[in-house]
């Protein structure tokens, strides 16, 4: 496991060790109060490295439930968080994983869960723009649609990576700018525990394929 930042005690302070309710078998550092570390840290970042966000939780466990997407191949994580789709493709069998965030504390972050789970990924900066050259076979974004912006530049990169013969999966509940023409159902999940960042107990996420 490699890592470009520091920052693990910026991460640490706010999380402690737990799981996600649908990805029981891969342990992350979660935030244990999710009001406060939004309130505290938002001004600075989102610190959406700190919880795992249900587009992330169906990626990963269609990931691990079908390894076959990733066995062998190279595969990139977009806008990792956590870290939590890298970490599931790592285990799922891919040859290389490299996981891409512009936020130097989700960094640390991967860095530290990756580090925790036994498994091998790389962990890089901003991709959207053309920062990082990469060679994947495999695009996973977990969770990417949710502002316009950020949208934007993630589909213009799904649809140069589609393009040029990579496959594209996305996990999403239905964010509103998540690009519906574009996107094949694969698999729905119903993910629990979800009412302080979805406002429902559960929020159902599907996986597509992008196209």
């Amino acid at each position: 496991m490699t890592s470009s930042d520091g920052g693990g005690d910026g991460v640490r302070n706010w999380t402690a060790p737990g799981t996600a309710p649908l990805v029981p078998e891969i342990t992350l550092l979660l935030a244990d109060d999710i009001h406060r570390t939004w309130s505290a840290l938002d001004e600075e970042a989102p610190p959406f490295w700190a919880f795992a966000w249900v587009g992330g939780q169906a990626l990963a466990r269609h990931v691990l439930d079908h390894p076959e997407i990733v066995r062998g191949r190279r595969v990139l994580d977009l806008a990792s968080g956590s870290g939590l789709v890298a970490i599931a493709a790592a285990r799922a069998g891919a040859s290389a994983v490299v996981a891409s965030d512009t936020d130097a504390r989700a960094r640390a972050a991967v860095g530290l869960n990756a580090q925790a789970n036994g498994v091998e990924v790389e962990v890089v900066g901003d991709v959207l723009h053309g920062e990082v050259d990469l060679d994947v076979d495999v695009v996973l974004a977990g969770d990417v649609f949710y502002e316009q912006p950020m949208a934007r530049h993630v589909e213009r990169f799904c649809d140069e990576a589609s393009g040029a013969g990579v496959d594209v999966v996305v996990g999403d509940p239905g964010r509103e700018y998540l690009p519906r023409r574009r996107c094949t159902a694969l698999e729905s999940y119903e993910v629990t525990g979800t009412l302080d960042l979805e406002g429902g107990a559960t929020t159902r996420t599907t996986v597509y394929r992008f196209t």
